[in-house]
């Protein structure tokens, strides 16, 4: 009944006539688009299965050719998605998640919003040299979150991801969105909306986006988990007795192993080419295929570990999918169309209730988009310019465009690199993912425009 409920919906809306503006090809995607969103959420099937029918349907009308269809599949963004979840696995087979799990339960583990609050600030630190928030949160974060919530018997295949693992890996996830609107070099779009701002005459420096995000990016960083902790608690608040019990189980690991060395060792590799990639000029992928490989020829994990990896191979092949949907989203005309008609709607209106309008719809369009780097090229130039003839001070508006270019990734699993390597964990339902993600958009809203622009207008901006 579900499945026929977003059949209906994707038949009515390709029947329905189109806006004269629109070609009818960017109507049709957008119709497909729409029921395969509205499929993703009523879920009546495995989302793979839902993605390789919408495939299925784009083919069969022609809407792209074949190889257009299938460039998802070679996507840069993705591969490193899936690359990560191998190193998860060499994190947990080798011993080395667990090491560090113990550790980091004997420092901080007498509560459980304390560890939430300690893996934030790893990311915080790495944030600033580490340009992929892919690779920051699903490569190096994930698998020290996933060992520590099974270090506390939190585990999906059992029914226990309530315990503790739930309320880690979707804290986690908040965080880095957070993390990677506080520094411009922390996620790849944050550069292309500073240029594409720059060719409209509003110039943004490392430090002017810093200095701007530092209050709203603190006041979240500190209220958020604390907020999840509340809304969607874990069973296991109190530990008292855990940094004991992980002192003991250190012991009974002895000394780091062979195996564990190399995991080290090959997860150092990766973090400095990722750090360093901008530099080197070596992409985050590139860099994530170069650990791989050696984790390959260290035996750190084999060809069967990488086989039996369902969680990256699901991934590809939804993520593939939804990313060239909404990339045709684009190509076909649907997104400036989109573009123009907001233009029109804020056309002669006063420029705080423009501000508004402008944020509301910029956020929330993001349930189209499968990428945060696709929308900000897509869409970020556009919105901007609207806002500035609109009278919405410049430099103001370019920095809320830019920090909600990351904060929007809290609508949809689909919508941030991370977003699928965290979700595919199993420790989060799609309902629920959904449902909170709609709550913490609001509370992002409020923060980093309401009171971002009272806290710019505080520090000169204008």
């Amino acid at each position: 009944m579900q499945l026929l409920a977003c059949v209906l919906i994707g038949v009515v809306l390709w029947f329905l006539p189109h806006p004269a503006a629109l070609s009818l090809a960017g109507w049709h995607m957008f119709a497909l688009f729409l029921a395969t969103i509205v499929a993703l959420v009523l879920n009546p099937m495995p989302i793979g299965a839902i993605a390789i029918l919408s495939l299925t349907v784009l083919l069969l009308t022609n809407l792209v050719p074949l190889k257009t269809a299938l460039n998802g599949f070679g996507d840069k963004t993705i591969w490193l998605i899936v690359i990560a979840f191998f190193i998860s696995r060499g994190f947990i087979k080798s011993g080395l998640g667990k090491r560090i799990a113990y550790l980091f339960v004997r420092l901080f583990g007498k509560k459980t919003l304390t560890l939430s609050y300690a893996l934030l600030a790893c990311d915080v630190i790495l944030a600033p040299a580490t340009p992929s928030n892919t690779a920051r949160a699903g490569g190096i974060l994930y698998p020290i979150t996933r060992s520590l919530a099974e270090s506390f018997g939190s585990n999906p295949g059992d029914h226990t991801e309530k315990k503790i693992g739930s309320f880690l890996i979707y804290t986690l996830f908040q965080g880095n969105l957070i993390t990677s609107a506080m520094f411009l070099t922390a996620m790849a779009g944050n550069p292309v909306a500073v240029s594409l701002a720059s060719s409209l005459g509003v110039h943004i420096s490392w430090m002017g986006w810093f200095a701007a995000a530092l209050v709203p990016g603190l006041v979240s960083l500190v209220l958020i988990p604390f907020l999840i902790y509340k809304i969607y608690p874990p069973e296991i608040k109190e530990t008292p007795d855990a940094p004991k019990l992980a002192q003991e189980k250190l012991k009974e690991m002895g000394p780091i192993s062979k195996s564990e060395k190399r995991m080290l060792f090959c997860f150092a590799v990766v973090l400095l080419l990722w750090v360093l990639g901008s530099q080197i000029n070596l992409d985050a992928t590139v860099g994530g295929f170069i650990g791989l490989s050696v984790m390959l020829l260290l035996d750190v994990i084999n060809w069967e570990d990488v086989k039996s990896e369902k969680g990256a191979w699901n991934s590809l092949v939804w993520f593939s999918v939804l990313i060239m949907e909404a990339t045709q989203l684009n190509t076909l005309g649907f997104i400036p169309w989109f573009s123009k008609s907001v233009a029109g709607m804020v056309q002669g209106l006063a420029w705080p209730m423009v501000l508004v309008i402008l944020a509301l719809l910029y956020f929330y369009s993001h349930y189209m988009f499968a990428s945060a780097t696709a929308h900000v090229s897509a869409l970020y130039s556009a919105f901007l310019g609207v806002a500035i003839a609109a009278g919405v001070p410049a430099v103001p508006a370019a920095l809320a465009l830019g920090f909600l270019s990351n904060l929007m990734g809290s609508t949809t699993h689909y919508g941030m690199g991370t977003a699928p390597i965290l979700f595919g964990s199993g420790y989060v339902t799609q309902n629920k993912w959904w449902s909170l993600n709609f709550l913490f958009s609001i509370v992002y809203l409020i923060i980093w425009v309401g009171g971002g622009f009272a806290y710019w207008h505080l520090i000169g901006l204008f």
